[in-house]
């Protein structure tokens, strides 16, 4: 039986009726902050919500996978950002010098990263999982001064803390008494020390340094991001408006802050909107994840298709083991939302995935299916109020006609714009395009204004001179019943420049073989056309993906090609 909420008024107003006279100075009303006023993030998210009268509310519902729980209200968030935020002064960090965390998903890693930000200091997540090579090179950019972290990832730091000599501190904050710490690391024990009721938050502006991302290119060095305070109008009205939180809603984003979904509606959005959002510290189990969605009766749920697809995986019988009926939305983003799971949602929880679009550089979600809005299964939606997309000729900076294939752009000067990459204002500039933003993805817009996906720029595949996405083809194959994930790519083909493969992975139970492959040809035959038919399928066990989760098909390209692979510092099996 499908799942219904407990509310169904998910959107009463309409797209078009937010469209209509919109401007951003509404996200700075309902903040309660005006033009030439300081702004600060981690007050913002915390200060101004206890003065709402909302202190004691749940802020954080935190629980790992031993099973340890901790609760968070407001003031509690309150009080600990603002002992954060005085600690590090006081250990002699500045306003605007660089703060990294590199935490797993413990509550430390959410304090801190206010605490960081109401201090005046900008805030650098990094994942945990990132090894001595990967830090050192982020670290290493920003000029971090600082890093935060735990003894099981400190030994990561202790490798490459002599190649950074501007990196002043090393900080602990669960450190074993029994193992005494080396140089330039100190302990913190962030609740054993006594709480700051009172503290006076850094007099950041709109345009402060706030949060440094680190996103990672088909080549050449990660880029660092560069956030500004004036971020979170574009987080705190998207979180509103297009994960449609309310008040009363428990929310819970699968992101971890070292990817900017994690920070930018893990952290700012759903807080600055006054929500209790629950905080899994665990990796993917499907029947672990439906178990935290009962127990804390999760309403708003925002995922990603990697997730959503190893759910798919595991069965619409697992979710009817549990009581899910508090869910009344669902979002997704990270990569396009094949069609495939948006029709599998609806059947197994009772409602569709929403699918959102956005980057690191955006800061905020840009093109998205609205709340309400009709969901076309596969699109991209439609753009966010204030927001001025198109699809564009990449040559010629020109807009092209509806239905055909261009490159998206959006038009600057949206609050959560990055400001610039990190001492790389040059690779900035280069993403501009005849007074547009070029995100890097290949769309078409349909007579409706929906965009539809066709795949990276860099994914595209030119066979016969006939330019094929991947997507396409990708949505085809998860349609087999035995295929569980899946990647085309380019392939050299003398005849025709490029031809497709695709790479897939099974569910359990399939054999990759001969007939196999012969069964998957047949079954998607005819639903593609003769250019975009695979010419080979390769099984393998599992695809290379990014710790957010997206498949990176410029991996199998190049091994393909015989190319080298760039910068792998974000997979997330390396």
């Amino acid at each position: 039986m499908p799942i219904r909420s407990h509310r169904e008024d998910t959107m009463t107003v309409t797209y078009e009726e937010r469209l209509r006279n919109f401007d951003w100075r509404l996200a700075a009303d309902e903040l309660g902050w005006h033009q030439g006023e300081p702004l600060n993030i981690g007050w913002h998210c915390t200060d101004r919500i206890c003065a709402r009268g909302l202190g004691g509310k749940p802020a954080l519902l935190w629980e790992d996978f031993r099973g340890e729980e901790r609760t968070y209200t407001f003031d509690d968030l309150r009080q600990l950002t603002n002992t954060f935020a005085l600690w590090l002064e006081d250990l002699g960090v500045g306003p605007g010098e660089r703060v990294c965390l590199f935490m797993d998903r413990v509550p430390e890693l959410y304090i801190g990263f206010l605490g960081v930000l109401k201090m005046g200091a900008i805030v650098q997540p990094l994942f945990s999982a990132f090894g001595e090579d990967s830090l050192w090179t982020r670290l290493d950019n920003a000029g971090t001064c600082t890093i935060v972290t735990q003894q099981k990832h400190v030994r990561k730091v202790r490798k490459i803390v002599d190649r950074l000599p501007g990196l002043r501190h090393v900080v602990v904050v669960d450190a074993d008494p029994s193992k005494p710490l080396k140089e330039r690391e100190t302990a913190l024990d962030l609740h054993g020390l006594p709480r700051v009721d009172a503290y006076t938050v850094h007099p950041t502006g709109a345009e402060t340094p706030s949060v440094l991302h680190y996103t990672s290119g088909t080549t050449g060095q990660p880029k660092g991001a560069q956030h500004v305070h004036m971020s979170i109008l574009g987080q705190y009205l998207t979180a509103k408006w297009v994960l449609d939180l309310k008040e009363d809603d428990v929310y819970w984003c699968n992101a971890d802050p070292g990817w900017v979904t994690g920070t930018s509606y893990g952290i700012i959005g759903p807080w600055a909107n006054g929500v209790t959002q629950a905080v899994l510290d665990a990796g993917f189990n499907a029947e672990h994840w439906y178990r935290f969605i009962q127990k804390h009766r999760i309403t708003v749920w925002y995922s990603a298709p990697t997730a959503i697809r190893l759910l798919m995986k595991e069965g619409a019988d697992l979710v009817r083991r549990f009581d899910l009926s508090s869910l009344r939305h669902l979002c997704s983003v990270g990569e396009p939302l094949n069609a495939e799971a948006v029709v599998w949602s609806e059947q197994a929880f009772g409602r569709p995935f929403h699918d959102t679009f956005w980057q690191t550089e955006t800061g905020c979600i840009v093109i998205t299916n609205f709340p309400g809005m009709k969901v076309k299964p596969g699109s991209m939606g439609r753009p966010f109020p204030g927001i001025e997309a198109a699809v564009i000729d990449p040559k010629t900076g020109q807009e092209v006609e509806q239905g055909k294939v261009g490159v998206i752009a959006l038009r600057p000067g949206w609050p959560s714009q990055i400001r610039t990459y990190w001492n790389n204002d040059a690779g900035f500039r280069a993403k501009h395009i005849g007074g547009w933003y070029v995100c890097g993805d290949q769309a078409s817009i349909d007579k409706d204004g929906y965009y539809w996906f066709v795949g990276r720029d860099d994914d595209v595949i030119n066979t016969g001179g006939h330019l094929v996405g991947p997507f396409e083809i990708e949505s085809a194959l998860l349609e087999h019943p035995a295929v569980a994930e899946s990647a085309a790519v380019a392939s050299p083909c003398a005849l025709n420049m490029e031809v497709v493969k695709a790479f897939v992975t099974l569910k359990p139970g399939f054999v990759g073989d001969q007939d196999m492959e012969l069964e998957i040809m047949n079954f998607i035959r005819k639903k593609l056309s003769p250019l975009a038919m695979p010419q080979r399928i390769e099984f393998i066990e599992q695809l290379p993906k990014t710790r957010s989760g997206k498949i990176i098909r410029r991996v199998l390209r190049a091994q393909e090609f015989g190319q080298p692979v760039g910068d792998l510092s974000t997979l997330m099996n390396d």
